[in-house]
């Protein structure tokens, strides 16, 4: 079955306006945080995950550091459930792995424990406060 959507790798450089109204909708309307803590330096350097309805709608984003920390996942709400969140992943994973990443690691918000569990990343350490919502480090190792 053909998905709905597609999923490319891009810089911020490329992606920035659609990166931007994804995590504007969802993290910083939907969830309320605040927006001088969405926006940081780090996006010029990650490598960025986008996910494009089949007619061209920005629906999904993510982002990954150089040492294979992953953030920064939405989807916007309408198409979660559909398995673009579970694209997202994947592409990020495959990356890591064809670079030779050892490990991957998440800052989950607790109630994507779930989520993060399917690909096999296992809880490090205690819960904590970012943006004023609960997080959990989550890491993978592929080596």
């Amino acid at each position: 079955m053909t998905q709905p959507f597609t999923v490319s790798l891009v810089s911020w450089h490329d992606g920035e306006p659609l990166l931007k109204a994804i995590r504007t909708a969802v993290f910083i309307k939907e969830q309320g945080v605040p927006e001088d803590m969405e926006w940081d330096e780090h996006d010029a350097t990650c490598r960025h995950a986008l996910a494009l309805s089949l007619n061209g709608d920005a629906i999904a984003c993510g982002r990954m550091f150089s040492n294979g920390h992953i953030g920064r996942i939405s989807v916007l709400s309408e198409w979660r459930g559909k398995m673009v969140g579970t694209a997202i992943m994947e592409a990020f994973l495959n990356y890591a792995d064809a670079h030779d990443y050892p490990q991957v690691d998440v800052d989950a918000q607790v109630q994507a424990k779930p989520f993060y569990h399917r690909f096999d990343f296992v809880e490090r350490g205690e819960v904590f406060m970012d943006a004023g919502i609960p997080h959990i480090k989550m890491l993978l190792k592929l080596k």
